[in-house]
């Protein structure tokens, strides 16, 4: 492992095993009101971006811990993972906007959709600065962008939990 990676070791292990338990406490959120959840295109979308930001974090993460792992190399697959997590996301906010039960908590676009594409938008920002050579910098943002991801997707299991039921 390079010593830029070396470093970030503790806490990409903390943050791998923290978003993939995370992850399986979303699916069981989800499973609880899957009936609400699932007559909304824009809950399930919801629920899919979310899942797919965390997740994201939990493999970049794991990705980071491989021996031998270059700058370069984690640039691209940050990008790589940045940009179909994007495609995920891009999709989610058009199901949102075009869902026809849209109606209390369904009503505001923007603060629906805002959670789960800030998270993406700093995952590439962080490969863009992997792959110029700002290694330290691109890492930071990475980083940020996990926790970002793990705070959205907590954000989310209320709204799957509790909101879904008002």
């Amino acid at each position: 492992m390079s010593p830029l990676f070396e470093e970030w070791a503790p806490f990409n292990t903390a943050v791998a095993g923290a978003g993939a338990a995370l992850g399986g406490l979303l699916i069981v959120a989800l499973s609880v009101n899957i009936k609400q959840i699932a007559e909304s295109r824009g809950l399930a979308a919801r629920a899919g971006a979310s899942i797919a930001s965390l997740i994201l974090g939990v493999v970049l993460c794991c990705l980071a811990l491989i021996p031998g792992q270059e700058a370069v190399g984690y640039a691209i697959q940050v990008l790589v993972g940045g940009l179909a997590v994007a495609v995920v996301a891009a999709l989610a906010a058009r199901a949102i906007r075009q869902d026809e039960t849209r109606a209390g908590f369904h009503q505001y676009d923007a603060s629906q959709i805002v959670p789960f594409v800030i998270p993406v938008l700093a995952y590439l920002a962080g490969g863009v600065l992997l792959l110029i050579a700002q290694p330290a910098v691109g890492l930071v943002v990475v980083a940020v962008a996990s926790i970002l991801a793990i705070v959205a997707t907590v954000l989310f299991s209320w709204v799957a939990l509790i909101e879904v039921l008002r």
